[in-house]
């Protein structure tokens, strides 16, 4: 899995607030990526393009538990989030809606604007902007398969078939 875009750049302790106000958690799904970092980033929305990146600094997606924040940043088009560190409920929701995540302690590095590649199955950012490599851990093979399922929920089901299929043969 090969990930590549333009990078948007935000702080540290960035909430599920800001990255989605609560006043839209009734919103559609599908709605939500029109409001993403609307507190924070006014014109975000108008900003970013399919594939981008956000990086930010430590505890990102402090907060709620809202599992509307991963798929706000989605819907909005961004491909991943790169932070130093995670708030754990952000970072488990994100693998249940198979919406890469990843550690990374030289965030500091990359600035905005910054084109970054990601190799997920090497464990390799590279910034082509400035001719630098960043190492983060791989994704473990059980996580993969959430990511290629669709989601955590769809994993359970797709396994859930499966095994139905075992005990009826």
């Amino acid at each position: 899995m090969i990930i590549k875009g333009k990078v948007w750049k935000y702080g540290d302790h960035v909430n599920t607030d800001v990255i989605i106000p609560g006043r839209y958690a009734m919103c559609a799904l599908s709605e939500l990526g029109e409001h993403c970092m609307e507190d924070l980033d006014p014109d975000f929305v108008k900003k970013v393009r399919k594939g981008d990146i956000i990086v930010a600094g430590k505890n990102f997606g402090c907060g709620s538990s809202r599992q509307h924040a991963p798929i706000a940043i989605q819907a909005a088009g961004v491909s991943c989030v790169i932070a130093k560190s995670f708030a754990r409920i952000f970072f488990r929701n994100a693998i249940n809606m198979a919406f890469p995540a990843f550690e990374l302690v030289e965030a500091d590095r990359i600035e905005e604007g910054d084109y970054l590649r990601i190799d997920v199955k090497e464990g390799k950012i590279e910034n082509l902007t400035k001719e630098e490599d960043y190492t983060i851990k791989p994704i473990p093979e059980f996580l993969m398969n959430i990511f290629s399922s669709g989601g955590l929920l769809k994993y359970i089901k797709q396994r859930g078939a499966k095994y139905e299929k075992d005990i009826i043969c």
